[in-house]
């Protein structure tokens, strides 16, 4: 008899820890508001992970902060696996950007994927007087302190991009920081600011329609959306190399066969034939890396910018 009553009350007092991931919705924070790039990504991967999940994955945009306050709240939640980030580069940034988070960045969190990696262009103003890499440098070195280049913001990762630039090359030019991607692009259409290193699914359909002209890509090889377009470090800057990212993270703690649950279906999204020509359109290059392969880009890059940030006593806004 008190086994049976032990069996029964040892039934009744586990029943959540017997139902297989996921039982309930999962909730997908985005670090930076609607309409961007971050957003665009978790949109399109979330309804077919949904699918492959068996449960909807809600998206939830809490932007502010260069991402921290979405990555405070996501630190902070339930390691279950139903509180996932979508962040976007700047989570390699802000540990030397923003020393004082209110999360250990290091501790956080437990690596999902690397989901895509997009290139920046190098663009200008139709109208000035430069058409490669090596004429740009020439020009900045010929007129120090004169040309301008324009960023979203402080610390931004088109502000990144630019400085490793101007200190590889050794050149002075005034950063002239905007209040977003969109402000910036405006200006350097109009002529305002002669140079910006643009977002590629902001960028391209502008130096398609003319309004600006493209010099280079900043990826590690040419992009398939504008192949024509050489590389920067194939323009005269061997081992340039700058990416903007998606990847994925889960509070630190999450199970790990929740976790590579997670990265092998969302592997299997991204290299959906609609998925993957959405992302190839803007730019993108998949890569849907294992959670320990993101784990070391995140390192590489949190020093690499680490010391670009140091070097231009970059500060944020």
């Amino acid at each position: 008899m008190l086994r049976i009553v032990l069996a029964l009350v040892t039934a009744c007092a586990f029943p959540a820890y017997s139902q297989p991931y996921p039982s309930k919705p999962i909730r997908l924070v985005v670090t930076y508001p609607a309409g961007g790039g971050a957003d665009a990504m978790a949109r399109l991967i979330s309804p077919k992970l949904g699918e492959l999940l068996g449960q909807p994955v809600v998206v939830e945009n809490r932007g502010g902060a260069s991402g921290t306050i979405a990555a405070d709240l996501v630190a902070k939640s339930s390691p279950d696996g139903y509180t996932l980030m979508l962040d976007a580069a700047n989570y390699a940034v802000n540990p030397s950007l923003l020393p004082k988070l209110p999360y250990e960045p290091d501790r956080a969190f437990a690596p999902v994927t690397l989901l895509v990696l997009f290139p920046n262009m190098v663009v200008v103003n139709p109208a000035f007087p430069v058409n490669s890499i090596a004429q740009l440098i020439e020009k900045a070195r010929a007129e120090p302190g004169k040309i301008a280049f324009a960023s979203s913001g402080n610390g931004s990762a088109q502000h990144l991009a630019a400085e490793l630039f101007r200190q590889r090359a050794g050149l002075d030019m005034v950063h002239v920081p905007y209040k977003g991607g969109g402000p910036a692009l405006t200006d350097v259409m109009g002529g305002q600011v002669p140079l910006y290193f643009a977002n590629m699914a902001s960028g391209l359909p502008h130096v398609k329609s003319g309004k600006l002209k493209a010099l280079a890509v900043t990826g590690a090889k040419r992009s398939a959306a504008v192949p024509e377009l050489p590389t920067v470090a194939e323009s005269g800057m061997p081992g340039y190399q700058v990416y903007e990212w998606n990847a994925i993270f889960a509070p630190a703690g999450t199970p790990p066969a929740v976790i590579n649950r997670l990265q092998a279906e969302i592997a299997k999204v991204v290299k959906l034939p609609e998925v993957r020509e959405r992302i190839v359109a803007l730019g993108g290059e998949i890569v849907a890396s294992s959670p320990a392969e993101l784990g070391a880009w995140v390192r590489e890059q949190t020093a690499s910018w680490a010391r670009v940030v140091k070097a231009g006593n970059i500060k944020p806004e």
